[in-house]
């Protein structure tokens, strides 16, 4: 089964975040009109998710009204209603930022687009053709990855 798509509407750009982080495909709809996240979401195959009720209410079909306020309760929401759960091997593939996929870098590519330590101690690089943003397993890996496994087990 296919992992399921999301378009968060602006309301829940933490959520977005940390779907990311799962390896989830979550857009953001940051600056966007009402009417053009409920388009995209169509279009795209993607679930509308929104804490606006009048957004839920005349956006169709594939959408959900998230109710809670807190991240914690946010993640407790999609798994109740839509049953996701966290994939281990799927952390960390996508951008944080921009939503895009994240590939494998060489060292040498990286090394010129990172701090010069973590240039000299980081075992392996991934990067964004969306943005160009450049990751690595700093110290706080652990900490998202612990988050990760309460917020989508």
């Amino acid at each position: 089964m296919e992992a399921p798509r999301f378009t968060c509407d602006v309301m829940l750009g933490s959520l977005a975040r940390w779907l990311r982080f799962a390896g989830f495909d979550a857009s953001y709809g940051g600056g966007r009109s009402d009417r053009e996240l409920a388009g995209q979401a169509r279009a795209e195959g993607r679930w509308l998710l929104t804490r606006d009720q009048e957004l839920a209410a005349a956006a169709g079909p594939r959408v959900l009204l998230i109710r809670a306020a807190d991240l914690a309760g946010q993640a407790a929401e999609l798994r109740h209603r839509l049953g996701i759960r966290g994939r281990p091997e799927l952390y960390f593939s996508r951008c944080a930022e921009c939503n895009g996929e994240l590939t494998e870098l060489a060292r040498e590519e990286a090394t010129c687009r990172v701090p010069p330590f973590v240039a000299a101690h980081a075992e392996r690089f991934r990067g964004c053709a969306g943005c160009g943003r450049v990751y690595w397993a700093g110290s706080h890996v652990d900490r998202i990855v612990a988050r990760l496994r309460e917020l989508f087990p």
